[in-house]
């Protein structure tokens, strides 16, 4: 495990993005596994201007991202497609044929599932997936839980992560109740993870699940196993260390 250590969110977001940046230098035709949310918002506008000013090229890159609403469309504002589209993609040019989301209009969850998996695995598998941290742990919308999903699933989203989830739509009632998500052991065979962290409010949650016991209670405890993980936190973030 390597922690970086940033002074604040824009100093996190610089140096997540300098990871990625990397990678994407040095293996133009990466696999990037990417996360939506508030915290990556910082990382996406860091590697647009990159992109802007030549420094990167992302039209070789593909994309997976961890999960998406059950029920809406790329279409809907509160998509996580329409979030991938309008923080990241329309501002570089990878090719929106190599973007990949779950597909949140599928009614059969177990088709839906089996279809995101097969395109990772035709992809050859994930060289890094960036990941924020829930308040109570969850990574992608793996949720606490008794045992630690493995593959993509759909998912019943926790009273906690609708109402940090709630800021993103009219109100609490309108949040989906369900999610696809990649189960823990997709993630955990990414090549590398980064786990980008920033705010006090995560201050607990982070050292719990960097230093307490692995349990499913905290799924982003399994990252400890993980050979190449990296966390790029800010000092709020790391208060507990």
């Amino acid at each position: 495990m390597r922690i970086i250590k940033c002074r604040d969110y824009e100093d996190m977001s610089r140096k997540a993005a300098n990871l990625i940046g990397a990678l994407v230098t040095g293996r133009p035709d990466c696999v990037l596994g990417l996360a939506t949310g508030s915290t990556p918002l910082g990382i996406y506008a860091s590697l647009i201007r990159r992109y802007e000013s030549g420094d990167l090229d992302f039209s070789a890159v593909k994309s997976v991202n961890l999960d998406e609403y059950r029920g809406l469309g790329e279409q809907d504002p509160q998509s996580y497609r329409y979030y991938m589209r309008e923080n990241f993609f329309r501002h570089i040019n990878i090719r929106p044929e190599n973007t990949h989301l779950p597909d949140g209009l599928e009614p059969d969850s177990e088709k839906a599932c089996a279809d995101y998996d097969a395109v990772i695995a035709s992809m050859g598998g994930v060289d890094l997936q960036l990941l924020g941290l829930g308040h109570d742990g969850h990574i992608g919308f793996n949720e606490p839980n008794d045992f630690f999903d493995k593959e993509t699933h759909c998912v019943d989203l926790a009273p906690m992560t609708i109402e940090a989830n709630k800021r993103f739509f009219a109100s609490a009632d309108e949040v989906p109740r369900q999610a696809y998500t990649m189960g823990i052991a997709a993630i955990m065979r990414a090549g590398c993870v980064l786990l980008a962290v920033s705010g006090k409010d995560k201050a607990q949650i982070l050292k719990e699940a960097l230093t307490g016991p692995v349990t499913p209670r905290v799924p982003a405890s399994a990252l400890q196993f993980h050979p190449h993980l990296i966390v790029a936190a800010d000092a709020d973030a790391l208060s507990l260390f």
